[in-house]
């Protein structure tokens, strides 16, 4: 039996993280370390910082928007980026890799804008289609699905949760959309070990002393079928990476599993 180590982490622009993705690949060790909001093409991605210690990078990105990418030891035996079928959706957003007999899923959800935007209608679209991608792909492996889902699903997961009602990442909608996730045959790894309050992932820019007053969000995900949940042995946020010179918003999350 083997330790494996996932870290999702949501960059908000790899050029501007490349110091704090170097500490995190030299101080963690993740066998894989996906990336979202990556915003860069993809020929001017940092792979050096990766591949000069032992990773194989696969990236799907954009100008200043969007992106996914996957840190990985070893070959992959498959991988898709987007939706492999069905409804045409952002191909920047969605990254698949097939490791070890599991598919690993690093997604990028839409944040929706308001609630009445056009937008928050495709991330409840979103949502739905990757519910059923979840069940896709359990015909082949346990699946792993990670990343920014934008959605804090419950009032544990968001400071002052009776103010965000009709927040986009708090709306019962995407919360009901994202028990629609579970109920795919997911298992929420993070809260298997971390079950209590002001435990999140994302600290406001806007918001003065968000990390230090621990005014936050849990909306980066580790979410696992059941047999694979059932191997994990630990989950947490990383939050110091958050608390480095120029951070990005969010702190990595990393999920341990034995394989």
């Amino acid at each position: 039996m083997s330790i494996f180590k996932v870290v999702t982490f949501n960059v908000n622009s790899i050029k501007a993280r490349v110091p704090i993705v170097e500490a995190l690949l030299d101080r963690e060790g993740p066998d894989v370390l996906c990336l979202q909001e990556t915003k860069t093409v993809d020929r001017e991605f940092p792979r050096e910082i990766f591949e000069a210690r032992g990773y194989r990078v696969l990236v799907r990105g954009m100008k200043a928007y969007n992106g996914v990418a996957a840190a990985i030891r070893g070959e992959e035996q498959d991988s898709f980026a987007g939706f492999p079928s069905g409804e045409e959706m952002d191909p920047y957003r969605l990254l698949g890799v097939r490791l070890d007999g599991m598919w690993l899923v690093n997604c990028y959800v839409p944040q929706g804008k308001e609630i009445d935007h056009p937008d928050y209608a495709y991330k409840l679209r979103f949502l739905s289609r990757l519910a059923e991608l979840v069940r896709e792909l359990e015909g082949d492996g346990e699946v792993l699905l990670v990343g920014d889902l934008n959605v804090a699903p419950t009032e544990a997961d968001v400071t002052n949760p009776k103010n965000k009602a009709d927040h986009v990442c708090f709306h019962r909608d995407v919360r009901e959309a994202f028990e629609g996730l579970l109920g795919a045959g997911l298992v929420d790894v993070f809260r298997r070990h971390r079950p209590g309050e002001g435990e999140f992932s994302f600290w406001d820019y806007r918001v003065k002393g968000a990390l230090e007053r621990n005014i936050g969000w849990r909306i980066d995900h580790i979410l696992a079928t059941r047999g694979l949940a059932d191997r994990s042995v630990d989950s947490a946020v990383l939050r110091d990476y958050r608390a480095m010179e120029r951070p990005s918003d969010h702190g990595p999350v990393m999920g341990v599993f034995e394989l």
